[in-house]
């Protein structure tokens, strides 16, 4: 079974609710994402969705911009996240926030091949539309690879049809609109959208952009499958600049911690 439907399906089974760290590649090492990864697990992360950096992104915010300028300016390549994440996917679910152009320009079958060896499950890639997704679509299913759709407030709600039939693993659902980082409220009619989702799809609907607070994570949990947290993490990775690597990481799951404490309330406080 693909590792982030076997991970819903435990979690569902459990009565608990996904928490999934974004993190950088590379940023501003290997060695360091390593390290950060392996923290969170422990947190404990459910997943981890995987940035790669690419120097022109769709949707992220001057937080999630500079660490990838940090993780290039390092000489990254696609070929080292490959290799890197072969070792951390025994220990966690990977999923990959990647552009489409790094995809094309590496072949989708062989982009989809090398991701599922090295061991993603899946993939999301918010600069492919779903009325251009059909043939990758198409491919990822003949391999049991997930290609993760995301959903804004300001998506028609026929479209937003066609994005949840298109979609596998999980539905991403954008709580704001605009690019990721942190808020400091989010929309009042986030949960009225996530309750009109759950009736159009049985996919796992998680919520991400913006959420930094325990009280965003208590606002969604009882109708959300899981929260996706990036900038509040990724912006403290700026510090390692001043501060000692082991201290900034320390600080990531001071951040974390809460997190989960306010996600799934009855096991984590305990």
């Amino acid at each position: 079974m693909n590792p982030i439907d076997a991970l819903f399906q435990r979690l569902r089974s459990e009565g608990r609710k996904a928490f999934i760290p974004f993190i950088t590649a590379g940023d501003p090492d290997l060695e360091t994402t390593t390290l950060l990864a392996r923290e969170l697990a422990k947190s404990p992360a459910s997943m981890l969705e995987i940035g790669f950096p690419y120097s022109d992104p769709i949707a992220d915010g001057a937080v999630i911009q500079a660490s990838y300028t940090r993780a290039l300016d390092g000489g990254l390549k696609v070929n080292d996240i490959f290799a890197w994440a072969r070792q951390l996917s025994r220990d966690i679910p990977l999923a990959a926030m990647v552009s489409y152009s790094l995809v094309h320009h590496r072949g989708p079958d062989q982009f989809l091949a090398e991701a599922q060896e090295a061991g993603f499950g899946g993939a999301i890639i918010p600069d492919l539309p779903v009325e251009e997704a059909e043939n990758l679509v198409a491919q990822a299913a003949k391999c049991d690879f997930k290609l993760i759709q995301l959903v804004t407030p300001t998506t028609p709600k026929d479209r937003a049809l066609r994005i949840a039939k298109a979609s596998t693993g999980f539905l991403y659902c954008v709580s704001v609109t605009g690019i990721t980082g942190e808020r400091d409220q989010l929309p009042r009619e986030l949960r009225d959208q996530i309750g009109w989702l759950r009736q159009q799809t049985k996919l796992p609907i998680c919520v991400g952009f913006g959420i930094s607070k325990p009280d965003h994570v208590r606002m969604l949990r009882d109708v959300a499958d899981g929260i996706i947290v990036g900038s509040a993490l990724v912006r403290r990775l700026e510090n390692l600049k001043s501060r000692p690597r082991a201290e900034v990481l320390q600080e990531i799951t001071g951040v974390v911690q809460p997190l989960v404490a306010a996600l799934n309330p009855k096991t984590d406080t305990q």
